[in-house]
């Protein structure tokens, strides 16, 4: 839990708590956050990192709606919260739901302080809302906020420093110890359109991406799990094709079981 600078005035803070990688993008005159955690009382500790390292008026970004990227907000407030406009729509849908559904899982995990942290957080809806693409003034220093197109969820949202060469990715970029995990994968990917967000963010010619998970990458981790993907997205249309069995493209893949099954099961 200390912060990385990882290009002039660009940050990443790491937590052991699922891997979660947070970011901050300093200007002369304003800074952005890039997600704020799971909870209220995490978002306060991230709160708190931040004013360790500037005390600029502050700006929020989400990279999507998932609970431990946007619930740790209210620490932030008042400030402009971006996202892409259907974060807001799965916020204010499913953000309860999620809620409890994440409280009774850390509840059940012998988590009880966090799931009460949970429980006891209000969430807080984006009022800044990007289609494609949005940039923010930070003072000497504009961010573009883009939408690389649906692969993690339908909305996710990357933030590009363009003088920086950095990319914060949220879930569009996963670091666990084979790429992606299991739960890279949901009823919410869209897996034939990933390969194309991860396209999308190799034309920004990055030198660092920071994933919403795990430790900073480079461009090649991106090509190669872009080109994974492809793979899954072959090996899963062979199985519908009935082609192949589900066992024998497991078998094939270059990801464990666990992560092709789950890949396998997206829409």
């Amino acid at each position: 839990m200390t912060w990385t600078e990882v290009a002039d005035r660009v940050y990443a803070r790491r937590y052991d708590e699922l891997d979660l990688t947070t970011g901050l993008v300093l200007g002369t005159e304003r800074c952005l956050v890039v997600d704020t955690r799971g909870d209220a009382d995490q978002g306060a500790e991230l709160a708190a990192a931040v004013r360790e390292l500037t005390d600029l008026p502050w700006s929020v970004v989400y990279t999507h709606a998932h609970f431990d990227h946007a619930f740790g907000t209210t620490a932030f407030l008042p400030c402009d919260v971006w996202a892409q406009e259907r974060c807001l729509s799965e916020l204010v849908h499913h953000g309860e739901a999620a809620k409890a559904g994440w409280s009774e899982k850390y509840r059940r995990a012998g988590k009880p302080e966090i799931a009460d942290a949970i429980a006891r957080t209000g969430i807080m809806a984006p009022d800044r809302l990007v289609t494609d693409r949005a940039g923010i003034d930070l003072g000497g220093r504009t961010v573009e906020l883009v939408h690389p197109g649906p692969a993690h969820t339908d909305h996710d949202l990357v933030v590009h420093v363009p003088d920086a060469r950095v990319v914060f990715a949220g879930d569009v970029v996963e670091h666990g110890p084979d790429g992606f995990t299991e739960y890279s994968f949901s009823d919410e990917t869209h897996l034939a359109d990933w390969p194309g967000a991860l396209d999308a963010i190799l034309a920004f010619d990055p030198v660092i991406v920071v994933p919403g998970h795990g430790e900073p990458v480079g461009p090649a981790f991106l090509r190669e799990h872009r080109d994974g993907l492809r793979r899954l997205i072959e090996l899963k249309a062979t199985v519908a094709a009935g082609a192949t069995g589900v066992d024998e493209a497991v078998a094939a893949s270059p990801y464990p079981a666990d992560v092709t099954r789950a890949a396998f099961a997206t829409s």
